[in-house]
């Protein structure tokens, strides 16, 4: 797994929008990488995407602003993705990592093989400066929006 002060392994992901999204494409600007599981389970996982949504959304103009570009990446299937950003009114690209490889690589997965939820702040120069892990999903916005603040 990918650790602070690494450089952020490239990739390249379909969006729910049908373009690909690669990581050395966005080099010069801070980059947010938020992973969770899938948009839609049973039960408490599931709320905790939808707080996160909610929060990451509220905040996204700020994180913008700041010159963060911010992405959401999970193993749902684009038209999955597609689906969940039409329903929630998402302003930022959700990435598809049907084959979990890139989950893998950076959040690692859980026992049912789905990302663990976490965020990576990467800086301009494409390096992890933050990992959230175990955070609270309401405040998260906030949270990320400082971090990105912070690399100015």
């Amino acid at each position: 797994m990918v650790e602070v002060g690494e450089a952020a392994p490239d990739f390249e992901l379909p969006a729910h929008d049908g373009s690909v999204v690669s990581l050395s494409s966005l080099r010069g600007r801070a980059v947010v990488l938020c992973f969770y599981p899938k948009n839609r389970l049973f039960g408490c996982p599931s709320r905790k995407v939808h707080r996160m949504a909610k929060s990451m959304i509220a905040a996204y103009p700020e994180i913008s602003a700041a010159g963060g570009e911010v992405f959401a990446v999970s193993v749902d299937t684009v038209q999955n993705q597609a689906r969940f950003v039409r329903e929630w009114n998402i302003p930022y690209a959700h990435l598809s990592d049907e084959s979990k490889d890139i989950c893998r690589t950076y959040a690692g997965l859980n026992m049912a093989r789905l990302a663990r939820r976490s965020t990576f702040v990467i800086d301009s120069q494409g390096m992890v400066r933050r990992i959230f892990r175990g955070f609270d999903t309401e405040r998260h916005g906030t949270e990320v929006l400082a971090c990105v603040r912070s690399l100015e």
